[in-house]
């Protein structure tokens, strides 16, 4: 088989490289990719409406079609590149076996990549798959992680209890307060992890101090900027070494898959893909189709949902049936940092009803636009509470005790007609002042119990 020069096999892949020990060597320089021949690259810097359109898009040259193709197989044949991929243990990069990779998985992940500023990206079957392969792969028993104590609640029971299990240690802090986390390093910290923005509060935790802080003492920094997507926040730009996504939600955007990402880079993200493939956590083709779809109005989207979570805040913020109001857009937002970095802050506001849950629960219920669910991100509006959904196994106290009050709503808003939205909220509201109701405890009769059984306070788990 004739060769170009640059080593990449005509009309086929690149041939494997032959250090078969650059998987254990964080050291050595990689170049960005698996891409195929015919993915389209972006020779000159594009804004993000052109990367997310033409970014990674797979050019069929048999159909010519003008998106990718869905590579539905879970297998491709044999021929010497595969076998030289196989010698010299490099199968990332040619199509062999659709756990290994595929020229589906490929091409989202490139525009994932240039999306995110990252030399390389990994799609997966959910966000915690994301999460759990690069936290495994990139740290080892008796390592030590930092992350925050009010983290996603799936990440949260990763750390305290698989983590735990399999020889890591790991320090709950408060990731806003970088002395904080200064104070808990050791020497034998290996990553610290954070949230862009916590759910569902939306702290934002100051990311180029804390890469500063981590290059210090030579620890990975690793991101989860689901609640903001790079075309809000890249926080590779700002010193993390890799970031994570349920992609699920605003990536993917229209509610209809699961799958996470990591991206960074690549001596990095080939080592994730080593654990996610011993794992299984494989995105399969079809997912990453609705997946690349989605990413191709991500930034329409997320002018859409800012624009809209950022106009409810400010009506809620004058409604005299609300108490506190938590979105970056309001001028009292206690993360004023955010602002410098981020082009926009998502669709997520959350805020309080006066009345507690009870009155709170009478607004959900009198809602008509957004759906009463769980998740974030999709282009119809989602509402829920936090009380009764991802922070139902703390008690009242518990949960006031990491902010989460009575009567707190998280809203997700969608790309409606900001107008329809707002009017639906006042009527909703309205309802407290024709029959107001006494505040109602929302504690079940064994939360004293429970109180004595949890030593440190868990966090969200949906």
């Amino acid at each position: 088989m004739s060769e170009q020069r640059d080593g990449t096999a005509i009309g086929s892949f690149p041939r494997a490289r032959a250090d078969a020990g650059w998987m254990n060597d964080l050291r050595r320089e990689r170049t960005a990719g698996p891409r195929t021949p015919h993915q389209q690259s972006l020779e000159a810097p594009a804004g993000n409406s052109t990367t997310a359109v033409h970014g990674g898009t797979y050019l069929d040259p048999t159909t010519r079609a003008v998106g990718t193709p869905i590579f539905q197989t879970s297998t491709f044949l044999l021929d010497e590149t595969s076998y030289d991929a196989f010698h010299e243990g490099v199968t990332r990069d040619v199509p062999i076996y659709t756990r290994y990779g595929n020229p589906s998985q490929w091409s989202v992940q490139e525009k994932l990549a240039l999306l995110e500023g990252a030399e390389s990206a990994l799609v997966t079957s959910s966000g915690m798959a994301a999460i759990s392969t690069t936290v495994l792969a990139l740290t080892n028993p008796g390592g030590h992680v930092i992350t925050a104590y009010d983290v996603y609640g799936g990440t949260y029971n990763l750390m305290r209890e698989d983590l735990h299990a399999l020889g890591r240690d790991v320090s709950f802090v408060d990731a806003a307060d970088p002395a904080a986390v200064a104070a808990a390093i050791r020497p034998e910290t290996q990553m610290l992890f954070v949230e862009g923005l916590t759910n569902p509060l939306l702290k934002a935790p100051p990311l180029a101090e804390l890469a500063a802080l981590a290059r210090q003492h030579d620890i990975l920094l690793v991101v989860d900027n689901t609640f903001l997507s790079p075309a809000c926040l890249r926080p590779i730009d700002l010193g993390a070494h890799l970031v994570v996504h349920s992609a699920t939600k605003y990536l993917n955007g229209h509610s209809d898959l699961t799958a996470g990402v990591v991206a960074g880079p690549r001596k990095f993200v080939d080592r994730v893909w080593a654990q996610a493939m011993r794992l299984g956590g494989t995105l399969e083709p079809f997912s990453c189709f609705l997946l690349e779809r989605g990413l191709k109005t991500l930034p329409l989207r997320m002018r859409a949902h800012h624009e809209n979570a950022s106009g409810i805040a400010a009506f809620l913020a004058g409604h005299p049936a609300i108490g506190r109001v938590h979105h970056p857009s309001l001028p009292d937002y206690p993360y004023p940092h955010l602002r410098e970095s981020a082009r926009g802050y998502g669709g997520v506001v959350s805020f309080e009803v006066a009345g507690g849950d009870a009155a709170a629960l009478r607004v959900l219920q009198a809602l008509r636009l957004p759906r009463v669910a769980t998740s974030l991100g999709g282009v119809e509006s989602l509402v829920s509470m936090p009380f009764n959904t991802s922070h139902s196994s703390l008690t009242q106290a518990q949960r006031t005790a990491v902010g989460i009050r009575p009567g707190l709503m998280r809203y997700s808003a969608g790309i409606e007609e900001l107008a329809d939205l707002v009017d639906d909220l006042d009527a909703a509201l309205a309802l407290l002042d024709e029959d107001p109701a006494p505040e109602a405890t929302t504690d079940s009769p064994d939360d004293e119990a429970r109180d004595g059984r949890q030593e440190e306070t868990p966090c969200a788990t949906a």
